[in-house]
């Protein structure tokens, strides 16, 4: 694996949208994110596709692709976040440049982990799915957000520990936002565990939007299996999933999918961020099948963590040695760039 790394002052943080853009009367987020970066001393270039949305994208994909290449292969700037996610990121995989990716850090989530999946499993280049861009608007940024900063400076064989935030946002309230900070953190936060005997989980991490990376399975950017062998040493991957619409069939299907691809032959256990989602469908609730696949698996399956699409969120890199411990308000995920 390599490990990107982002300085704490003087970088410069590129804007692109490799999936959805941000229509016009959300530019002021924008505007906002760009000032909170600018106020810690970061500097920010936004990309031409990132004002613009048209029939669920942001440009056509090879636009898409050309500015996010030309993104990554330029020297000054650091990192790259995408605003946020959206509906066909996976258009512009077959034009990347993956033979030139350089090692350079991507964070984001929901459709944003298809493009961080693809380069990490062809490349063994990290990439961390985290907060996006228009997350960054807050005067103030609540400790589990803030983590990112501390994910991207850790240097390759460093560890960097995050713990379990104390609140979470259950409903999304654009119009209303509290003092200093942009969420309504307004339920408690606990990680929780299928079995109680099994409370801890170490692998090499993977995973991202289970309703994105799905459509990885089967093709050239979804190999798992050669990614494990050559960049992992064949160690067992500890897989991550948020779920962001689909319903617990829809789950189940998604995750038997991947299970018949072959991605989890080798696999230490599964984690699943919290979600609004995961929809009952005649008594099977999303419940159901996390138990489903644990005993399936036989391996530990953990979930309601800080991934997702109820924030705030952890941020966690593609390959990195991992451990999850489940233990109260002292739950911890902690992660070496080994």
């Amino acid at each position: 694996m390599r490990y990107p790394f982002l300085g704490w002052t003087g970088q410069t943080i590129g804007v692109t949208a490799p999936s959805s853009g941000v229509p016009e009367n959300l530019h002021a987020m924008l505007e906002e994110a760009t000032l909170r970066l600018q106020d810690r001393q970061m500097a920010v270039t936004v990309g031409q596709t990132v004002r613009t949305q048209h029939q669920a994208e942001s440009a056509p994909a090879q636009t898409r692709a050309d500015e996010l290449n030309e993104m990554l292969q330029n020297p000054e700037i650091d990192a790259i976040l995408p605003p946020f996610g959206g509906e066909r990121a996976i258009d512009v995989l077959p034009f990347l440049d993956f033979g030139r990716i350089p090692v350079k850090w991507l964070l984001g989530y929901s459709d944003i982990s298809t493009v961080l999946f693809a380069i990490t499993v062809k490349t063994g280049i990290a990439t961390a799915h985290g907060p996006n861009f228009v997350d960054m608007r807050s005067e103030e940024w609540d400790e589990t957000t803030t983590a990112w900063r501390r994910v991207l400076a850790t240097p390759a064989g460093g560890t960097v520990t995050q713990w379990t935030s104390d609140l979470y946002q259950t409903k999304w309230n654009h119009s209303e936002r509290p003092d200093r900070y942009m969420y309504h953190l307004d339920a408690t936060t606990e990680w929780k565990t299928l079995d109680p005997t099994q409370k801890q989980a170490s692998g090499r991490l993977l995973g991202g939007c289970l309703e994105t990376i799905r459509h990885l399975v089967g093709t050239p950017y979804g190999d798992v299996a050669t990614f494990q062998v050559n960049q992992m040493n064949e160690e067992p991957i500890l897989w991550y999933f948020e779920v962001s619409e689909a319903s617990a069939t829809d789950v189940h299907r998604s995750l038997m999918q991947m299970y018949l691809a072959g991605w989890f032959a080798q696999s230490s256990g599964i984690v699943f961020g919290r979600t609004a989602a995961g929809r009952t469908v005649e008594e099977y609730s999303i419940l159901d099948v996390y138990e489903t696949f644990k005993r399936l698996l036989d391996i530990p399956v953990f979930y309601d963590l800080d991934i997702g699409h109820q924030p705030p969120q952890m941020t966690l890199v593609n390959g990195a040695s991992a451990t999850i411990t489940i233990q109260g308000k002292d739950s911890r995920l902690d992660m070496t760039f080994d």
